[in-house]
């Protein structure tokens, strides 16, 4: 039986706190017992002082609500709808990207909550949620009263300042990295594909970093050289005018990002021009389209679009993002290849009007990179994906294209370790003859039954496209059977699409085979979720 404090004779509640006569009765108590305070010893807290002690409480069954919009796929005024009324770091973590990918630093709930308690001043950190989130959370932080423009990451700091010293040892975070060393890169794709993927490999011999399979690596790259030259063409500048003790070609080198204009640029051409021109700058400052390619305007097209204006280079060098580590899938495990790690990278290239757009990191490591040169790095820890604790667990992996990363670092692990436990991999991409990711390496597995069993998907061999997930449902009852015997399953890949389409198959072999209807399946792939035993690396 539960037994309610009773109330004090004066409530320790302000009269604005939002609560019906006995929601403030039981409050007032619980307060009362909580703090070890007697009826004669409570006053009245202030309106501001008692909403001040409301956010503190209940943090615990926040943290518990289910964040019903934590799903990468969903769109971010969707997120926020389902967040209406909620605590403001909740609604905070609706901003974020959902991907729980770190390269924030942090999962999307600890960004939200360290940004709330104000230990994290920078507002900029979200990769995947970009411009959108950084622009909720300005809205959302000014509800805590403070200044209307927080902190975010210094492009180019004064290099007088002190520099900050991280209590988080060398290379375990992104404010921290070590150095590692560009050993190799090997195509992964046969000719004829249209696609570049890369096997990279690092030596951290002389790093001091270590990590487990499930982890990631993140990379600190540098800015295409011909896209540097360009941008200092455009704002007609000299290529070494000084900013903080650096030049204007190095802070563009590896300072600041090039990528899509940050809506800091907008706002410096506003200031410094005016007209239609100041209006439309503006417009663009505060999120708007007013001529329908701002999803287009990298920081090159920007300055084009604005031709004449002349910012002063340190200006707008402070005005852009700082150039953000990306974070990549291991796909190698320390037992089968100790000091050495390996990536499994899709080079990015796509072109928008004449000229072609070049991904910062995926480039960087698929063409610039030299062999032998030391490159900013770290290890982001897994939170939630990595292999069963007992080696005898069966696994199901479902990692198409670069999504197969972390799988071949799982089998190399099971592999080294003798486990047991059967393993299952699903690989699909777009031609068998062309994109078939380590095709020798888990031909042998199979043939040594590390791999019990390989189920491909080619989208592109056939007049109807066929992924992972249509493979998922041809074996769906054997599927079960291994679910139904205890596996795990992980799912590691593109958020958007592939992850959904993958949980819903999972969900209706589970009713099929699992003879159960469709809210009963979906509530068993949920209780999967929540024992660990369906766990995804997807962005």
């Amino acid at each position: 039986m539960t037994h309610n404090p009773p109330p004090p004779k004066l409530s320790l509640l302000p009269d604005t706190a939002p609560f019906t006569p006995e929601q403030r009765a039981w409050l007032d108590g619980f307060f009362v017992a909580a703090l070890g305070l007697s009826d004669s010893s409570i006053t009245a807290l202030p309106p501001q002082d008692g909403a001040a002690l409301m956010a503190g409480v209940g943090t615990t069954s926040e943290a518990d609500d289910g964040a019903p919009w934590h799903d990468q796929a969903m769109p971010l005024a969707e997120r926020l709808k389902l967040a209406e009324g909620r605590p403001l770091r909740r609604r905070m973590m609706a901003a974020m990207g959902q991907q729980d990918c770190g390269q924030c630093g942090y999962n999307c709930q600890d960004y939200a909550d360290a940004i709330f308690s104000k230990k994290e001043a920078k507002l900029n950190l979200c990769v995947p949620g970009g411009k959108e989130t950084l622009r909720t959370l300005k809205v959302l932080y000014g509800e805590m009263g403070a200044p209307s423009s927080p902190t975010l990451v210094p492009a180019a700091p004064d290099s007088t300042a002190p520099t900050p010293k991280s209590d988080v040892a060398v290379g375990r975070s992104r404010d921290n990295p070590a150095e590692a060393v560009f050993v190799s890169r090997t195509l992964l794709n046969k000719p004829g594909s249209g696609k570049e993927t890369w096997h990279i490999e690092f030596d951290l011999s002389s790093s001091g970093l270590d990590y487990v399979v499930g982890d990631c690596f993140g990379i600190f790259p540098t800015n295409d050289p011909a896209l540097v030259e360009a941008v200092i063409k455009a704002l007609a500048a000299p290529a070494d005018f000084p900013i903080a003790g650096r030049t204007l070609r190095e802070e563009l080198t590896d300072g600041v990002s090039l990528g899509l204009a940050p809506d800091m640029l907008f706002q410096l051409f506003s200031y410094i021009t005016g007209g239609e021109r100041r209006q439309k700058a503006k417009a663009l400052a505060a999120g708007e389209d007013p001529d329908g390619d701002a999803a287009s305007l990298d920081v090159l097209a920007a300055i084009e679009k604005f031709s004449d204006i002349r910012p002063d280079p340190e200006a707008f060098v402070e005005a852009l993002e700082p150039l953000q580590p990306r974070l990549f899938s291991i796909s190698s495990s320390p037992r089968s290849n100790p000091g050495r790690v390996s990536l499994t990278v899709d080079t990015v290239r796509y072109r928008i009007g004449k000229r072609m757009r070049l991904g910062a990191a995926s480039t960087f490591l698929g063409g610039r990179a030299a062999t032998g040169q030391p490159v900013k790095v770290y290890v982001q820890r897994a939170q939630h994906f990595g292999l069963p604790a007992d080696p005898a667990v069966p696994i199901i992996m479902i990692g198409p294209g670069t999504g197969v990363a972390p799988f071949r670092a799982f089998l190399h692990e099971r592999m080294a370790t003798k486990a047991p436990g059967r393993n299952w991999l699903f690989f699909g991409h777009q031609h068998r003859d062309y994109d078939f990711f380590y095709e020798d390496e888990f031909s042998g597995m199979r043939a040594a039954n590390v791999l019990t069993r390989l189920s491909l998907a080619w989208s592109r061999d056939d007049a109807q496209k066929f992924y992972v997930q249509d493979r998922m449902r041809e074996v769906g009852r054997d599927l079960w059977g291994w679910l139904a015997d205890g596996a795990y399953i992980y799912v590691c890949g593109d958020a958007k699409h592939m992850a959904k389409d993958v949980e819903q198959a999972l969900v209706d072999i589970v009713a099929q085979y699992g003879a159960r209807s469709t809210n009963e399946a979906i509530a068993f792939v949920n209780d999967l979720k929540k024992r660990g035993r369906y766990q995804q690396d997807v962005y």
